[in-house]
Formats: C-alpha cells, structure tokens, sequence
C-alpha cells in the first residue's frame, strides 16, 4: 500500500519541474543589476498583494497542518479549527493597527524595531530567541512531519525524505524572497487544490462505506452523525481535551495572545508584506485570511473522517504503532495511501509544496534576522551588499541541515501540532507583552522590556512544570491559559517598571498616529464580510 505508482511519480515530478523553472524564471527575470541585501531578504516592490497573501500562507501552512491538523482533527475534531479561524480575525486587526507602524517607520526585521523602540540588548535577546525557537521547533518539526508523511506513503525511507525536503527547499530558498514570494503562489494553488481533493476523496470513501455512493454531502452528514462531539468549537471543563482548548480561551484567552503574537511580531510572516506600500500590503494580508477559513476543511475534516473510519473498524494496524498505541497523526498518511494512482501524486505535490514553502519562508527570515540583526550588527558592520547576501545564504544552509539532523528526535511525538503550539507559546506572550506596549504607550522603558525579554521563558517553564514540581499541590494549568497568565503578568511588570522611572532619551524614536490607521471602503467591506462568516462557524459550531 506504501508506495507511489508511475502515475504519480509524473504528477510530482511536472510540479517539480515547474517549480524549479519558475523560480529560475523569476530569479532571472526580476534580479537587480547589483546585489542588495534589501532586495534578496524582502523583494522590496517587487510583490503583488496576491503573492503576498499567498505568501503569507504558504510560509505558515505546512507538515504541522495537513499532518499534525488532522491528527488533531482525529483526536479532538473541529475545535483545533480555531487555531486557523481566529487567524483569520487576527489577520484583519493586524492589517489595520500593525503594518502601518511597520511601514511607517521602514521595519525590515522584528529585531529593528526593538532596536529602534528600546535599545540593542532587547533586540539581540530577542532575536536570539526567535532564532532557536525558528530553527529548533519551526524548521525541525515541519522537517519531521514532511518526512513522515512522504515516508509512510512511498517506498523513500524516512531519512532519505529529510535529505529530499532539505534540498528541494534549499533550491527555492536561496533565490531570495522574490523567489520565495511567487513560486508561494504555485504552492498554495497545488496545496489548496490537492487538500480538497483529498477531503473530497475522504468524505466519498466514507458515504460509499455506508451505502450512499460516493456522496460528500451524505459524508458531512455521517461525520455529524457518528461524531457529534467532534463537532464542538468550544470546549466545557468535562471535555477530555479541555486542557488543550480550554473553553472561551480560543476565543479571547490564549488563542487571541498566540494569534497576535504569531501574525503581528514574527519575522517569517510579517516579512511578506514589509517590502510593499501599505495598500498592497493590506489587501495582501486580507487575502491570506480569505485563505485561512479554508484550511480546516482540508486539514482537519479528514482527520474526523477518519476518526469514524477507525470507529469503524477500519485502518486499526496503520493508525497504530508497532506497540499498538494509537497515534493520531497517522491519520492523513492514512488517508494518503488510499488514493487512487495520479490522484495521489497530486495530495503527495500539495503535501510537499506545503512543507517546502513553509521551511523556505522561515529559512529565509532566519537568514534575515541573523544577517541584518546579528552579523552586520556584532561582526561586519561594514559588510558590503553582496557580503550580506553571501551570509544569508550560508545561514539558509546551515539552518537547514542543523533542523535535518535534529528533526529525528521529535518520533516520540503524538499531537504535533500541539507540541509546536506550546513550545512556541513559551516566547509568545513576552513578544506580544513588548511589541504592543512598544506600539501604543509611549512611556514603556528598555529596562521594561528587558525584563520582559528575559523573564518569558522562566515564568511559562514555572506555570508548566509547578505541578510536577510540587506533586500535584499545584493545579495543572492548560498551556493556553498558562499563555495569558504569563502575558498577563508581563505586562503588568512593564507597567510597573515604566511607571517607576522617566524614559531615557531616546528610548521612543517611532511613529504613530491616527492617520495611519485609516482604512479604504474595499479593505472595511472584505473585513466585513470575513468577520460574518466567522461568527456565523462559530455559532453553527458552538
């Protein structure tokens, strides 16, 4: 069952082809005369507001999804949506009230504004953070969960398809972000493409398996049917997974605190648009979150889909370990094999378009971040445009074989998507505790945010292994909540400490103001509309 027919390998290999020539066309077509630094990490003006939303996409839909999603679509159901619904919601406020500032004040890189903001210890701290956490959960888990899906549905080994995906993102990522930025745009097409037609193949696979043919809505109604607690968005106290969404939380708790952490202060997303002016830049990031309600159905709903199946009786042995655990994220290699030949060549391209997408565009901020905040910064600060260059190029590089090496390690993993999810959030609510003081209160010190830089990590380690710590005289605390406690206490440091002494000179040298946050009638109308849509799942869902 574990293999590609000749079909399928023609399917992979013309979108390989086509990938690969596009992005040599691009290279070619739009290289600048003189090497630039500004041009290779930011293609400044060179995208459209659709290859930037794309973009934007691409560089967060990965392995984590269409693997790690569905797993926890199968073992929890449509509730791990709300990571992506939300983002769309999230999307919009940062479109409004946080690319402006950017751009305003020519942020290249998240460590810069720092820089800029509060003074070079927060952002070098920072950007060391952002570079461990990029390299070692980003770049490793996407490596892993790409490699074991390509690994469960040919006859490539596992090692092998880490040795695969390194080089083929290698190949796109050192053209630069232009590159980066339009070949995306292929990737989405194939990986949107691809995803519903395997979600349509899940829903008619299990319609046929209960008489109706191959019906995809007789499919949706025996999803309902057969897994009514798989179709809750909102979880109670008495829910199982309660600790993994806990309850109101997803919607202004945790969520809200990881959302606008990820999509408004990390360098692998807001890099995208940072390179446009700001009317292209928004459209661009309204388009990214049209895109995002489309990512449950087809992540998640085939992991409920096969959740019924396994109820069933079915796939027993592909669903378990050789110790007979059942390990969820199994469930879309699963699904994968079942696919008839040519079709399966075409879910196997959308799967690897997404995971050679995603570890390019975090590749490439990893390189920018190091280049510009690190390199220029501490070790050249004289370095010439084409020494910058050169040095992102060997960060992609270095970066990607570190994350191939590690990536192994992570086989001792159930759910990973909600691995990633927590560990991120170690970072996250000291990111957004800075960033968004950073942006609208004037007074906030360096020292504030020093303190906040630094003190992210220890209290999310306190929260999380208290109750280890304690034997269990400690509550344990769901890490969504753990994420606003942290947040939370953070902020109210800051606070504390920036009300405690003046503001050194020069402490606040960006721009802010009213003006910059005025909207056009076609950006407030798809707003609208996206904002409808989302409260209308969510009270369906409820």
């Amino acid at each position: 069952m574990n293999q590609l027919h000749t079909l399928d390998y023609i399917v992979f290999f013309v979108y390989f082809i086509a990938v690969s020539a596009y992005g040599y066309y691009i290279y070619h077509k739009k290289k600048s005369s003189t090497a630039s630094s500004r041009d290779f990490f930011l293609a400044e003006g060179s995208l459209t507001w659709w290859a930037i939303g794309a973009s934007i996409i691409a560089s967060n839909i990965s392995a984590e999804h269409f693997i790690g999603m569905s797993g926890s679509g199968f073992a929890l159901g449509l509730a791990i949506s709300s990571y992506e619904w939300m983002a769309a919601a999230v999307l919009i406020i940062i479109a409004i009230f946080v690319i402006p500032v950017y751009l305003k004040n020519k942020i290249f890189t998240m460590p810069q504004f720092l820089s800029m903001r509060y003074n070079d210890t927060v952002s070098t701290i920072m950007a060391v953070f952002w570079l461990l956490v990029y390299v070692f959960v980003n770049l490793t888990s996407i490596i892993y969960l790409g490699a074991l899906a390509i690994s469960s549905i040919s006859t490539v080994s596992f090692e092998w398809s880490i040795v695969g995906l390194v080089i083929f993102s290698l190949v796109v990522t050192l053209g630069g972000m232009k590159v980066i930025g339009y070949t995306d745009v292929v990737q989405v097409v194939v990986l949107i493409l691809g995803g519903l037609v395997t979600t349509y193949l899940a829903l008619s696979l299990l319609s046929e398996e209960y008489g109706f043919g191959k019906d995809i809505f007789k499919g949706m109604s025996i999803l309902r049917k057969e897994a009514p607690e798989h179709f809750h968005m909102i979880f109670d106290s008495s829910n199982k997974y309660y600790k993994e969404l806990p309850g109101l939380s997803v919607l202004f708790g945790g969520m809200l605190v990881n959302n606008l952490a990820y999509w408004g202060c990390n360098q692998y997303i807001v890099q995208r648009a940072l390179g446009a002016d700001l009317v292209t830049a928004r459209k661009g990031i309204l388009f990214a979150a049209f895109l995002k309600l489309l990512v449950p159905v087809i992540a998640v709903l085939p992991g409920i889909v096969m959740y019924v199946l396994h109820n069933k009786g079915m796939f027993q042995q592909e669903m378990s370990d050789a110790a007979g655990v059942i390990k969820p994220d199994h469930a879309y290699p699963t699904l994968m094999n079942l696919l008839p030949a040519g079709l399966k060549g075409i879910a196997f391209a959308a799967l690897t378009a997404a995971v050679v997408a995603s570890l390019a565009g975090k590749a490439n901020s990893i390189s920018t971040i190091f280049s510009l905040d690190i390199y220029k910064k501490y070790f050249n600060k004289e370095a010439s445009e084409r020494k910058m260059v050169l040095i992102g190029r060997w960060a992609v590089v270095i970066a990607m074989v570190i994350a191939g090496i590690v990536a192994p390690a992570l086989k001792s993993l159930d759910q990973a998507y909600q691995f990633i999810q927590e560990y991120v959030g170690f970072v996250s609510p000291g990111v957004l505790a800075i960033f968004s003081l950073g942006f609208f209160w004037k007074r906030t010190t360096a020292a504030a945010a020093l303190a906040g830089a630094v003190l992210t990590i220890p209290i999310s380690t306190v929260l999380k292994f208290l109750p280890v710590w304690t034997s269990g005289a400690f509550p344990d605390i769901a890490f969504l909540n753990r994420m606003v406690i942290t947040f939370l206490t953070i902020t109210a440091l800051m606070i504390v400490m920036s009300l405690a002494r003046p503001k050194k000179e020069g402490e606040h040298e960006i721009e802010v103001d009213s003006s910059m946050f005025k909207i056009t009638p076609g950006f407030a109308v798809g707003s609208i509309i996206i904002s409808g849509v989302l409260i209308a799942l969510y009270t369906v869902f409820w």
